[in-house]
């Protein structure tokens, strides 16, 4: 995103529509530090710039992946989905894709407000390769990362973006593991993330792995998204 200099009164309407921050005033000047800036597009779309000051010009390959982890608007190349993540974890819709006795992860790395580069979310990826986890296929960032090592394209290692989602599942036994790692790279990452499993449940209506998680000093909020079961599984419908 730029800034029309000619246009531009220096109001600073625009600043607090940035999220992250990547908007500033320096010196009575209202500025745009393009190294920060993920091309979210929030703040030309919120339309508040008395001037039309704000424009999007033409991006090169390299920061249209900014946009694209970005700008909720545009759909990934493979999945045709304005969005980081599978239908599980964005929507919690049925498809199926968890078996009882296992865990979905959903790790959203940065957010509003702080943003991430891809080289922080390459810390926690190759944290996991080491427990050898099975990465989501069906999510966009799984085609960035090198499945032995959990490395990151180096082409775009240093892109800011708003946001990445690593997804895999395991069985419930790896849980504490898994946790364990998260903890330590937890202290080792200059971002935030926010961590989503997911999991079917019994058939009394218990969640396994909240017990385990609550034994291992966690408050999981199990009410934070729930499928109440309405659809069905594609693979398990009935052809006739």
């Amino acid at each position: 995103m730029r800034i029309n200099k000619e246009l531009c009164i220096n109001c600073g309407l625009c600043i607090n529509y940035c999220s992250v921050e990547a908007i500033v005033e320096e010196e009575g000047q209202v500025k745009i530090i393009e190294d920060e800036c993920t091309e979210c597009s929030a703040c030309l779309r919120a339309e508040v710039c008395p001037r039309d000051a704000l424009f999007q010009p033409p991006i090169d390959q390299i920061r249209y992946w900014r946009a694209l982890y970005s700008d909720t608007l545009i759909p990934f190349p493979d999945t045709g989905v304005a969005g980081r993540g599978t239908d599980e974890v964005k929507t919690s819709d049925v498809t199926g894709k968890f078996k009882r006795g296992h865990v979905g992860f959903g790790i959203e790395v940065g957010r509003p407000g702080v943003g991430t580069r891809f080289s922080e979310v390459e810390k926690i990826s190759k944290a996991l390769a080491q427990l050898e986890v099975i990465f989501e296929k069906d999510n966009p960032t799984t085609a960035l990362i090198d499945k032995k090592t959990g490395a990151i394209r180096k082409d775009i290692i240093n892109e800011k973006v708003v946001s990445v989602i690593i997804e895999f599942a395991v069985p419930q036994k790896k849980v504490r593991d898994i946790m364990a790692v998260l903890e330590k790279v937890s202290g080792e990452i200059d971002t935030v993330f926010a961590l989503e499993l997911v999991q079917r449940t019994e058939e009394d209506g218990s969640v396994p792995m909240i017990k385990e998680l609550e034994e291992l000093g966690y408050h999981p909020r199990e009410n934070g998204k729930v499928c109440i079961g309405l659809g069905r599984p594609v693979q398990n419908k009935v052809v006739k």
